[in-house]
């Protein structure tokens, strides 16, 4: 395996430099570390398009008389653990980073939240969506910034119990953000009075789901629930429809993104349901935005690329509040600090360190209800946050006190 070092940093961004305050060392830059996978199954959702969302956050912060010199560090984890790991122990060791973002690897994002607490450096949890992040593996040192897999999977069993569908079949990648997805949607189908019919596992990035559809098929199960996301998914329905699964059976998927849809296109992805912490078109502020992104990257954000710049700009902004790239002074800023923007406006850190906002339960559009390109989704209701997401006193989080 190449050395990690070579592999660490595949790109840097200068920002403009912030006015010297004190607790600000003239001279030493912030250094924001972007960690996610840049080529592999996770790429179109998160990828070198949140390496660009940050690089985006810091030029603004410097519009915005943020006049300190920042760098953003990019690494590819190839979705190994050890890898990632290895990658952010270098960074927080060697002090090349005060924060690092996205990750967009949950097993990852869990083995280094201690990582942040030994070093006392910050980590900004974006793509990575266990609920264990919120919940027993939640940091001192770690918040996790947009959906997890407790609200996405509640907020679409609500809606598919409601329409009269109560026995599921789940599909699952193995390792720790599927085994998170299929807990909590299991979860709330049983306490909605469902019952789960079994399910089998699968690995990452597997090309063939034949066998496994096989079993969903034969379980007689009203609903065949996909708990991946990518690349993954977008194989699983592609080789669902072909083996006819959707003739009988409905598909549901907790986790689906923007790039999820535009990779199917509307004909094999209209009507699903899901839902999303952000969309494009949504309103000005994020066309706004996203037009932005689109004249870099040549296609419209997802809502993870989105929560990437949010939580850069957070950062930053709490950085030039308290006038030190400190750990603990920088986090208690962002807490007492409601968000900005056109991201999770007003949204809260709360105490199990999970950023607290609305989220929206959005629909694919039928090929005939799309006017212009990218055009993909509509926003059927919104979930306001206290509703959407765990209540901190119950997440199991070793953070919360009572």
């Amino acid at each position: 395996m190449p050395s990690i070092k070579r592999r660490a940093v595949l790109g840097a961004s200068l920002a403009g430099l912030v006015p010297a305050r004190r607790g600000l060392a003239q001279g030493q830059p912030i250094r924001i570390g972007v960690i996610n996978d840049q080529s592999g199954p996770y790429a179109d959702l998160a990828g070198p398009g949140s390496a660009l969302a940050v690089r985006m956050a810091v030029g603004d912060a410097g519009a915005a008389g943020l006049r300190r010199r920042v760098e953003v560090l990019t690494g590819d984890h190839q979705n190994k653990p050890d890898v990632g790991v290895g990658l952010i122990r270098e960074w927080f060791a060697a002090g090349r980073v005060n924060c690092v973002v996205d990750v967009s690897n949950s097993a990852i994002s869990l083995a280094a939240q201690p990582l942040a607490v030994q070093y006392d450096r910050l980590i900004l949890h974006v793509s990575s969506t266990t609920s264990e992040l919120a919940g027993r593996g939640c940091g001192a040192r770690g918040v996790q910034w947009a959906q997890n897999t407790f609200a996405d999977a509640n907020g679409l069993a609500r809606g598919l119990l409601r329409a009269g569908k109560t026995s599921y079949y789940f599909v699952t990648v193995d390792y720790a953000f599927g085994h998170a997805v299929e807990t909590d949607m299991a979860a709330a189908v049983r306490a909605g009075g469902g019952t789960v019919a079994g399910g089998v596992r699968h690995p990452l990035n597997t090309g063939d789901f034949a066998s496994f559809l096989a079993g969903a098929q034969s379980s007689g199960a009203q609903v065949v629930v996909l708990a991946n996301s990518g690349a993954d998914f977008i194989t699983a329905v592609k080789q669902a429809g072909e083996f006819g699964i959707t003739r009988g059976q409905a598909l549901a998927a907790p986790i689906v993104y923007l790039t999820d849809v535009h990779a199917l296109g509307l004909d094999a992805a209209q009507g699903l349901q899901f839902v999303q912490s952000w969309y494009w078109d949504m309103d000005e502020p994020s066309r706004t935005w996203a037009r932005r992104f689109f004249a870099e990257r040549r296609r419209m954000p997802t809502d993870l690329q989105a929560g990437a710049y949010s939580a850069a700009s957070h950062f930053l902004r709490a950085v030039a509040a308290v006038g030190t790239a400190e750990a603990g002074p920088v986090l208690d800023s962002m807490r007492a600090t409601p968000v900005e923007g056109f991201y999770a406006p007003g949204g809260r850190i709360a105490a199990n360190n999970k950023l607290t906002f609305d989220l929206l339960l959005t629909q694919a559009k039928t090929p005939g209800e799309s006017r212009y390109p990218w055009d993909y989704l509509q926003v059927l209701a919104r979930i306001p946050g206290e509703e959407a997401f765990r209540n901190p006193a119950e997440s199991g989080c070793p953070l919360v006190r009572g």
